[in-house]
């Protein structure tokens, strides 16, 4: 599969190519434009036909809540949030922390 780098055509001889996105190579979320210029049997090229794809996060991050069972009474204790996580490239930016009872 060809890799999409900016500015950098790619030219197939199929109709369809594939935009990979994976973990280690993630599409940002935001605008992309991506371009099409064809070129028929005669040499004659077409003008370009430009889309714009709208790359959007709208997967929840998860939260993981880790703190001791039992703590003896008047000590200190901490509450971590450390292995919450969110899909590459996402990442976490902020901590709420409330005390419900």
């Amino acid at each position: 599969m060809p890799e999409f780098v900016a500015g950098q055509p790619i030219e197939t001889e199929t109709p369809v190519v594939e935009v990979t996105v994976t973990r280690d190579k993630p599409l940002p979320s935001g605008q992309h434009r991506f371009q099409l210029i064809v070129t028929d049997d005669a040499g004659n090229v077409s003008t370009p036909a430009v889309v714009e794809v709208v790359v959007r996060d709208s997967q929840k991050p998860t939260a993981v809540l880790d703190a001791p069972r039992q703590v003896e009474a008047g000590q200190s204790f901490q509450l971590s949030g450390s292995r919450s996580t969110d899909i590459a490239p996402g990442r976490i930016v902020r901590y709420q922390w409330t005390m419900l009872s």
